[in-house]
């Protein structure tokens, strides 16, 4: 077995990591953007699909655009998270699929039938969003998922004439205590698991 990550390391990725709410008035640089997805992107996804596509809203007209899109308990985190990243999702994924998986570059054409395309979009488009999460926090980054908003008017705003269609949103940067409420509980692994 390789070497398990020390406790500290857990705890940042898991353990002591929150979702935050409120965010302090700090940069989050495009370096620091390029290095996200330079981790993120080796997650991996069926067929090395990465159906995942990622917009980083940092501009001010770009907020604004993505505020009118999000329920009222959002407005506020996108307006003061100095990033937002949309986890959208390639319903053409698979057309990158003979560069992305060369020894077999036909494996494209069993996603054309739509109903494997869609379930394999959505399932591995998530993942990859997860793994920003976890890449986030990895290079120090504090992370405020979100599905309070709605998907067919970000899609229009942001993604007209394209073939993504967003997924979720996860606001980026250094949150805050304020309205950090207390961790909830999980369940047991009594309660969730299973060893058979």
């Amino acid at each position: 077995m390789k070497q398990a990550l020390d406790d500290q390391s857990l705890n940042t990725l898991f353990r002591e990591a929150r979702s935050y709410n409120r965010w302090a008035a700090e940069p989050v640089s495009d370096k620091t953007l390029h290095e996200l997805y330079e981790v993120l992107k080796f997650g991996p996804t069926a067929t090395n699909s990465s159906p995942a596509r990622f917009l980083f809203v940092k501009g001010a007209e770009a907020k604004a655009k993505l505020s009118a899109c999000v329920s009222p308990g959002n407005v506020v985190k996108v307006q003061q998270a100095p990033v937002t990243a949309i986890i959208a999702m390639d319903e053409k994924f698979y057309e990158k699929i003979p560069a992305l998986f060369p020894h077999r570059p036909a494996a494209a054409d069993s996603f054309k039938e739509p109903t494997l395309a869609r379930t394999t979009m959505i399932r591995n488009a998530t993942l990859q969003g997860a793994y920003l999460i976890l890449a986030a926090r990895a290079l120090g980054l504090d992370c405020g998922p979100m599905s309070g908003f709605d998907n067919a008017k970000v899609d229009s705003t942001f993604f007209a004439d394209t073939s993504f269609k967003s997924n979720f949103i996860c606001a980026l940067g250094t949150g805050t205590d304020e309205m950090l409420f207390p961790r909830g509980p999980r369940l047991s692994f009594d309660e969730a698991c299973k060893i058979i």
